[in-house]
């Protein structure tokens, strides 16, 4: 595979540039996961919220391609701790009146027997706490697990409070090295946290980078450059995204379609198309 489909991040650990997300596949989850890393995806993600997620298929898939072949250590697989507000009451994977550190811990075993993993490539907070002592008492127990050798490193999504990045980053013995949020433009998206982000050397990992931007996609610059390169829309947008730095969650259930966004690998935008499209943001 070209070196462009990766990325190194501050942990040392190797990340692929586009990564399956698995939110919402419910019962199809397994079948789609052996189909995306067929295809040749080679991130996966998922989370331990059984609202959204079905992260004990994610597990059925990693044992099928074990059989064909495909050894865990060559995937790079992402979960995530989402507190008691992101979960369903009825579903919550863990002991709700426990405390938080206990709630991870839990969480975190539910993720190994979900993902038949003793370890995951990278262990997220879904989504901050508060107050900001809750935060660190939840981040400390993902210490833990990173320490532990269970998470080779840790992330945080659904953060686009700067102020709030920062402290915690100051106060992290283990540092984030991924923010994971929605590229959207009620965000402005992101500009100042992800240009915080790159000189941390944090990755950003941007989600619903298609569903939330039908304006871009349809714009002329992107239509123009999808003609010149004679790809689709989304294949530039993918494309434009590698080339400032983020590296975004795919969902497509299409066979089609994921043949044809691991294709952005093929090509590069040159820095004059960069710079048009990312007028636009």
């Amino acid at each position: 595979m070209q070196e462009n489909r990766y990325v190194m991040t501050t942990a040392g650990v190797t990340m692929p540039s586009l990564i399956y997300g698995t939110a919402w596949k419910k019962e199809r989850t397994a079948e789609l996961v052996v189909e995306a890393v067929q295809a040749g995806f080679r991130g996966i993600d998922t989370a331990c919220q059984p609202k959204h997620y079905h992260e004990a298929g994610v597990g059925d898939a990693l044992t099928t391609l074990r059989k064909q072949g495909i050894k865990r250590e060559e995937l790079y697989v992402q979960t995530k701790f989402t507190p008691v507000a992101g979960q369903d009451a009825g579903t919550i994977p863990y002991d709700r009146e426990a405390p938080l550190a206990e709630q991870v811990a839990q969480s975190f075993a539910a993720s190994q027997k979900n993902l038949q993993s003793d370890y995951v490539d990278a262990l997220l907070l879904h989504t901050p706490l508060f107050p900001f002592s809750h935060l660190l008492s939840v981040w400390r127990a993902m210490e833990k697990i990173q320490k532990s050798g269970g998470a080779r490193q840790l992330g945080i999504s659904n953060c686009d409070d700067l102020a709030l990045l920062k402290r915690l980053y100051s106060e992290a013995r283990v540092k984030p090295v991924l923010v994971q949020n929605r590229f959207y433009d009620a965000s402005g998206y992101d500009t100042e946290l992800r240009r915080w982000c790159g000189e941390q050397g944090i990755i950003y990992q941007s989600f619903w980078s298609l569903t939330a931007n039908p304006h871009l996609l349809g714009s002329e610059a992107v239509f123009t450059l999808a003609r010149k390169y004679r790809k689709s829309e989304a294949q530039i947008f993918y494309a434009f995204l590698n080339a400032i730095g983020i590296v975004p969650l795919d969902g497509t259930t299409s066979l089609e379609h994921m043949a044809e966004d691991l294709d952005i690998f093929t090509f590069e935008l040159l820095p004059s198309e960069i710079r048009t499209i990312e007028k636009l943001l």
